[in-house]
């Protein structure tokens, strides 16, 4: 099965849950983007690393991992998301040290925050697209949030939880109602109520 390349498109505030972000990654060569919803902690790590200029004042966690890999001849080659389940991103990192390949399961935003760090390129399978892609127009653009405070207190807090976060309540609706809501959501450029409807779409399938 081959793989497809994406890109960061963006990060974006959660407008449903508080702490929550949606990272939406990009397809390099079409219209697809993949919503994954994902931690407060994790999202200014990923976008510390993407604003060069920005250096907290102590590492944080993936800084402290990218040192220690550096120390000990340890690089992250590439991180392949390679599975949807209930609407939960599996990753893995490939790591090589010496000649020697290693497949290191992982969460998918640790697997983001560490790629930005070691400029390792990020792939995923197809059918994940298939199945998980929102396709958006192609002048809709997504910032990166830029509200990050340089207080150590600020950089370094963290929530507990997962991608997936909290579910919202979509049993009453129907296929037809969740896919006008998900082109809603889409249009209002609210990612992470598209990924949540997304995956309750998904699960239907």
């Amino acid at each position: 099965m081959s793989l497809i390349k994406l890109t960061i498109k963006g990060i974006s505030y959660s407008q449903t849950q508080s702490g929550a972000y949606a990272l939406v990654l990009s397809e390099m060569e079409g219209t697809r983007t993949l919503p994954i919803i994902i931690g407060a902690f994790e999202a200014q790590s990923i976008a510390i690393a993407l604003e060069k200029e920005i250096r907290p004042p102590r590492p944080l966690t993936h800084d402290l991992f990218k040192t220690f890999s550096d120390r000990f001849s340890i690089t992250v080659k590439q991180v392949i998301i390679h599975k949807l389940v209930d609407g939960v991103f599996y990753s893995s990192l490939i790591c090589e040290r010496e000649g020697v390949e290693e497949v290191i399961d992982t969460r998918t935003s640790d697997a983001i925050a560490l790629a930005v760090r070691f400029e390792a390129p990020i792939f995923t399978y197809e059918n994940i697209l298939d199945k998980a892609g929102i396709y958006l127009k192609l002048d809709e653009e997504l910032t990166i949030e830029e509200d990050l405070e340089s207080d150590e207190d600020e950089i370094e807090f963290s929530i507990e939880g997962e991608e997936e976060g909290e579910e919202g309540s979509y049993s009453h609706l129907s296929l037809k109602e969740l896919h006008e809501q998900l082109n809603d959501a889409v249009a209002n450029e609210n990612y992470e109520l598209a990924a949540r409807i997304r995956d309750e779409i998904s699960k239907r399938s």
